[in-house]
């Protein structure tokens, strides 16, 4: 199998006598020609026969040193048909980091691996634990106990903490459980740069057993961890949603830690979901899969059976949260919202405060002509950074001055909508900073402008530091972060999420109030606000009590009523074209082939609608576009009539300038 990412395959080779004996098998990675080049290849399967003649099958050139553990190229196989892709791309997601430059069978020079602990550091003692946590841990201990190689996989597990309440340390334990029985263990994360905390704990009670896998390392580095993984060196892997790919035989446990993050959707093809990929992994394995958050999905809630952590380890009670109502309200800070800002100021504390909107203003608008500055290759309005003095399209990185007049009718009257963070910064450190009260900004700009890849860890090492200061950015300051002198939480316009056209809205308004609220009161007590013209919407009164299971059984039965996932099954398909009528053409063909092998005599399956559109879409990057949406209980037959249709379309030639996008459970 080729890597060339747009063939099918597989190929048949025709394999020589010095590879024969076991040499080669399924998993190793081969150098073979391909037409006129030579391309590095996967060995999915051995024949004693093809129905190629054998006098023209060509042979490898030869094999590199380490090949992929046989389980990831079942998994591969496993991705690349429940989501629609092809063998050859899901391959590239198991193969080694740089695998494709190590074609040239140069010798692998060493590599010092990332240094994680000093030389000489008595790992910290593992606290005692609380009689919750205890209760939570002895049912893992013996779902590891009974789970293994050669016995089914054990059910998955979720576990249901709130913020504060020792899930870490419970993953901690079923970890060393884990290598305890000469097995290993994977824990992933959403991001590795916001999530320092979890990442720094499994370093601190494993040392050189934990491999941290991320893009943050340079390309021999990743190597290196992973080649210590394959070789058994290392046996607990940390790192985002690809390190479920980490090559660990004998695979005992996989942890998804803060399970609800949007972050495990791959969104590149194929466009995997790393929380169904380890539940298969584990399944194929006959491991533990644990799941942990205190927003878990809707679709976690109702499938895993739950294990519950009720309160923080300090015994604190979780922080007050205040709705603050906005409508009628002129300014951009609640009266009490200022209040509170200057409290936290005057007694030397810090604050955290979300907006999940970047940049200085939302756009920009001409008040004499109406003119609005749009991208000029999506339909978007371009959002202002003033600092950088540019104006940008947050969807393809499109960027230009920042206007002085109009290009239209040359008027100076231009007007500045809405704010983002980089403004909120501004105004919030003219009031607030007199030197001993610093205001950080937290959002992928101010990452960027750190120039590396840990610039968020610096960030907010910088923000840990500090005496006292406030924290503003996006969702990222909701996630994970341990800082126990936080007393004071904000959350802005916490209602937009609401206003999405996205039937997960009310679920990650939800998690977005909640999430931050937990930042708060970790070390003495805290107070959390809430700024929106909703008042009454179910998920931030719910957020308010801090009442997940209201929530999440309202909202399980709000979707049971529309079908909608966990009660169903989507597949997006998206169709984009230079010209509208390319896409139109193509999506409404898909529409008949679908509708020919889905629907009933009735136009439904399941129960409901299943085919929704074709529908127009913002144009993006310079093309056109149109979507279907699939809706199915039956996943599987849904995955493969999808599968087949694209095929089919894409393979006409009145469709050869469309480009196809299937993205199953989209989110």
């Amino acid at each position: 199998m080729t890597s060339a990412r747009s063939l099918r395959g597989p190929f048949d080779y025709r394999l020589p006598e010095e590879m024969r004996g076991g040499a080669v098998d399924v998993g190793s990675m081969l150098v073979v020609p391909f037409g006129r080049r030579q391309v590095l290849g996967v060995v999915v399967g051995l024949s004693e026969s093809s129905e190629v003649a054998e006098e023209r099958l060509l042979a490898p050139l030869r094999a590199l040193e380490l090949g992929v553990p046989v389980d990831l190229v079942e998994l591969a196989e496993w991705i690349a048909a429940e989501y629609c892709s092809t063998i050859s791309r899901a391959l590239g997601l198991v193969l080694p980091p740089g695998a494709a430059r190590r074609l040239s069978g140069r010798k692998r020079r060493a590599v010092a691996r990332p240094r994680h602990l000093p030389v000489g550091t008595p790992r910290p003692q593992a606290p005692e634990l609380t009689a919750d946590q205890q209760a939570v841990l002895e049912p893992l201990l013996a779902a590891l106990e009974q789970s293994g190689p050669t016995a089914a996989g054990q059910t998955p597990r979720l576990l249901h903490g709130v913020t504060g309440s020792g899930k870490t340390e419970v993953y901690l334990r079923a970890a060393a459980a884990a290598l305890e029985q000469g097995r290993g263990a994977i824990v992933l994360v959403p991001e590795i740069a916001l999530t320092p905390q979890i990442v720094g704990r499994f370093i601190e009670r494993f040392g050189d057993t934990v491999a941290v896998l991320h893009s943050g390392l340079r390309g021999a580095e990743r190597y290196a961890e992973w080649r210590r993984l394959r070789e058994g060196e290392a046996r607990v892997c940390v790192g985002p949603r690809s390190a479920v790919f980490a090559p660990i035989e004998r695979l005992g446990l996989i942890v998804v830690d803060e399970e609800h993050d949007a972050s495990y959707k791959h969104e590149g093809d194929p466009r995997y979901d790393a929380r169904d990929v380890a539940a298969e992994r584990a399944r194929s394995c006959g491991a533990l899969l644990l799941m942990g958050s205190a927003t878990p999905r809707p679709e976690s809630a109702a499938r895993l059976p739950r294990s519950r952590l009720g309160s923080r380890v300090d015994g604190r009670p979780l922080p007050r949260v205040r709705v603050l109502d906005m409508r009628g309200e002129t300014q951009g800070l609640h009266p009490d919202t200022s209040q509170a800002l200057a409290d936290v100021r005057a007694a030397g504390g810090k604050a955290i405060v979300l907006l999940n909107r970047r940049g200085w203003s939302n756009f920009l608008s001409c008040r004499s002509c109406g003119r609005v500055w749009s991208c000029p290759d999506c339909d978007v309005a371009l959002v202002l950074h003033r600092a950088g003095g540019y104006l940008a399209c947050h969807h393809c990185g499109y960027r230009e001055p920042t206007p002085t007049r109009c290009c239209d009718c040359s008027s100076t009257s231009v007007a500045r909508h809405g704010a983002g963070t980089e403004r909120l910064q501004h105004d919030l450190a003219d009031v607030l900073d007199d030197g001993g009260f610093p205001v950080f900004r937290l959002d992928a700009d101010a990452v960027a402008a750190e120039g590396s890849d840990s610039g968020a860890g610096a960030l907010l090492r910088r923000f840990q530091e500090a005496k006292s200061g406030v924290l503003i950015g996006t969702q990222m300051v909701a996630k994970g972060h341990d800082f126990p002198d936080v007393t004071l939480g904000v959350v802005l316009d916490a209602d937009a999420t609401l206003r999405f056209p996205d039937f997960r809205a009310e679920e990650r308004t939800f998690a977005l109030i909640a999430q931050l609220a937990g930042r708060v009161g970790r070390g003495t007590e805290g107070e959390v606000l809430v700024q929106t013209i909703a008042p009454d919407a179910r998920a931030i009164v719910h957020a308010a009590r801090h009442d997940s299971d209201a929530f999440l059984a309202g909202e399980l039965e709000r979707r049971r009523a529309l079908g909608y996932p966990p009660f169903s099954h989507l597949i997006r398909i998206v169709c984009s074209a230079v010209e509208s009528q390319g896409a139109r053409a193509a999506a409404g063909a898909l529409r008949q082939c679908l509708s020919a092998s889905l629907l009933g005599e009735n136009g439904v399956i399941g129960g409901g609608p299943a085919v929704l559109g074709p529908a127009a879409l913002f144009r993006l990057r310079g093309r056109e576009r149109q979507v279907l949406v699939v809706k199915a209980r039956e996943r599987r037959r849904a995955v493969r009539a999808v599968g087949e249709a694209v095929q089919r379309v894409a393979a006409a030639r009145e469709h050869a300038g469309v480009n196809f996008s299937v993205d199953v459970d989209p989110q």
